[in-house]
């Protein structure tokens, strides 16, 4: 089976691109393991909600239009709105296909690729992988150390407080995902220590208006990569705190113990069943405060120079992260209340089956704003600052796409013009790479 592009993920990412090469008469398909929205159904927890609000949860040609614009889409809202859009846009999703290997095909570098499926292989130009940034959780080394009478669930595993067995819960990791669950597990009336590392804490809403609206309309989230000056650092950063709820509630340390979630330090290790925690607790919450208040006079600064003071609430500082005097460094996990612990350490992406040399030490494909290093044609999308600080939300596939898109269309010319001249001297090097395959929309 041959096609010009090959695009693996049927998510947003995946299918953003699928409307873009359509656009440029691109012939392509969209491999996916499983359905359209794959992840979203079976890796997530089914009261999960986005971060961004409906109106900023957008896709090329395709928005929210409900009459519900600052609300937080659920699960089966947003697999409706996925899967809606992979409708609209008539994308050629191959569902059921199970990725095995990308490969250059026999001859090398320059003829393209095979990808090999459950389904047959394929041979293309060009491949997209966007099979999504979060596809295993991280179980840190510690885990080994934890008494096997405790039950253990990752972030992917969690469905719901019913789904654990009764009794405290340590949840490992204070990102978004992490201070939500804590949220949800103690309104459900359980015992819950939250371990707390590096974070990032944000408030839902400030000066009357969500805190996304404000970096989107300053322009934060319109930082490019080359722009930076640590991307690596930019790129790992935790996941602000912040959760999307019909209250718009704000959800942070303060908050959570303010409800009786106990907050200690990053979990370190665990030795003969008792957990031992950092004692740098104080200082990762000042630091989090420090760049909160940071980012709040970027956006008051923005606002005065818009002319948007006599139109929204007057500035304001959130009271600093309240602490115990002396939090726990050790608890015994078999002597406590603790039953279950849930990893919420964050995810990595799985690209085990890409056979091709593009990995860097930490097994991270090498890209330069999307475009992988040193693999003519491939390319990456969805994943956490691609391009974009906006790239880690769903919105920022519109401009991520518009212009890996672009670059794509470039290579396929550059590349079916240099195949063109190979066949002034002989035969092509493979059959069915011609002009009439690559409709191109010029302009």
């Amino acid at each position: 089976m041959e096609t010009t592009t090959v695009i693996i993920g049927a998510g947003h990412s995946g299918l953003a691109m699928s409307r873009r090469l359509s656009d440029r008469s691109i012939d392509h398909v969209v491999l996916e393991r499983g359905q359209v929205a794959n992840s979203w159904r079976t890796e997530r927890w089914p009261t999960l909600r986005l971060q961004t609000p409906n109106w900023q949860t957008r896709l090329p040609g395709h928005h929210y239009v409900g009459n519900d614009p600052d609300g937080f889409m659920g699960m089966p809202e947003l697999i409706d709105f996925i899967t809606g859009y992979a409708g609209t846009i008539e994308a050629p999703v191959h569902t059921g296909t199970t990725v095995f290997s990308v490969r250059p095909v026999p001859g090398g570098y320059g003829e393209g690729y095979e990808v090999v499926t459950d389904q047959g292989t394929w041979r293309a130009d060009s491949v997209v992988l966007a099979s999504g940034p979060a596809n295993v959780a991280v179980v840190p080394a510690v885990a080994a150390g934890v008494p096997e009478a405790i039950t253990t669930r990752t972030s992917m595993d969690y469905k719901g407080p019913d789904t654990i067995p009764d009794g405290g819960v340590l949840i490992v990791g204070g990102s978004a995902t992490g201070v939500q669950l804590a949220e949800e597990i103690h309104r459900a009336g359980r015992p819950v220590t939250l371990a707390v590392g590096e974070h990032v804490r944000l408030p839902r809403l400030y000066r009357g208006r969500d805190i996304l609206w404000w970096m989107d309309a300053a322009g934060v989230l319109d930082e490019r990569y080359d722009e930076v000056d640590d991307l690596t650092r930019a790129r790992h950063v935790p996941s602000p705190q912040i959760i999307g709820t019909p209250e718009r509630i704000t959800i942070d340390l303060n908050s959570l113990a303010a409800r009786g979630v106990r907050v200690t330090g990053r979990l370190a290790g665990v030795r003969d069943g008792v957990a031992q925690f950092s004692g740098s607790l104080r200082n990762q919450c000042t630091l989090a405060d420090l760049k909160l208040n940071r980012l709040l006079a970027t956006l008051d600064e923005w606002c005065t120079r818009a002319g948007l003071d006599t139109d929204v609430e007057r500035p304001r500082r959130f009271e600093e992260t309240r602490l115990d005097a002396a939090p726990a460094l050790t608890l015994d996990l078999r002597r406590s209340d603790i039953r279950t612990i849930i990893w919420a350490c964050g995810y990595r992406a799985d690209h085990s089956w890409v056979d091709l040399p593009v990995f860097d030490r930490h097994q991270r494909i090498r890209h330069d704003g999307g475009v992988v290093t040193d693999a003519p044609g491939l390319y990456l999308l969805g994943t956490k600052f691609l391009r974009r600080r906006r790239s880690t939300y769903i919105c920022g596939a519109e401009q991520d796409t518009l212009e890996l898109s672009a670059h794509l269309h470039h290579f396929l010319d550059h590349h079916e013009g240099a195949i063109a001249l190979s066949a002034m001297d002989g035969p092509a090097s493979r059959p069915g790479t011609t002009r009439s395959r690559l409709a191109f929309a010029k302009g």
